[in-house]
């Protein structure tokens, strides 16, 4: 019986060592882990970031490009940059002044239409007006 209690105690003491000896191989387990993950974070975060410097890099290249295009399609179809404006200019003022024109020759006209509709008083009644009365009156009684 001393035996097996000797026995059952260095079992236990086994045991308890294992566990114990378990539980760090596992915290070991988990802090590689974790280092993994840390490590897996920071590496996309700097794909990342390379990736959003390589897509600036295409943009600018591309913007440059079409740039580049629009640049010699406003030569090659109206000159110089500053003859389109000055065209551009001389056309705006000569619509302005077309549309001055215009406005002293209809000016008086409007004036006359203006003063016309607000002198003209009508002293009939709508017959609308009539009849929503009349209703509102039987209405009333």
């Amino acid at each position: 019986l001393l035996w097996s209690c000797c026995v059952q105690s260095i079992s236990l003491s086994t045991m308890s060592a294992q566990t114990g000896a378990g539980i760090q191989e596992l915290m070991a387990a988990e802090t590689r882990a974790s280092q993994i993950v840390a490590e897996a974070r920071m590496g996309r975060g700097d794909r990342m970031k390379q990736a959003k410097s390589d897509a600036q890099e295409l943009i600018d290249a591309y913007r440059a490009e079409k740039q580049e295009e629009f640049n010699n399609m406003v030569l090659s179809k109206g000159g110089s940059e500053g003859s389109a404006s000055a065209k551009l200019q001389a056309d705006t003022t000569k619509e302005i002044s077309d549309m001055e024109g215009m406005f002293k020759k209809n000016s008086q006209k409007a004036v006359d239409v203006l003063l016309s509709k607000c002198c003209e008083v009508s002293l009939e009644v709508p017959t609308a007006r009539v009849r929503s009365t009349q209703k509102m009156a039987g209405m009333a009684s």
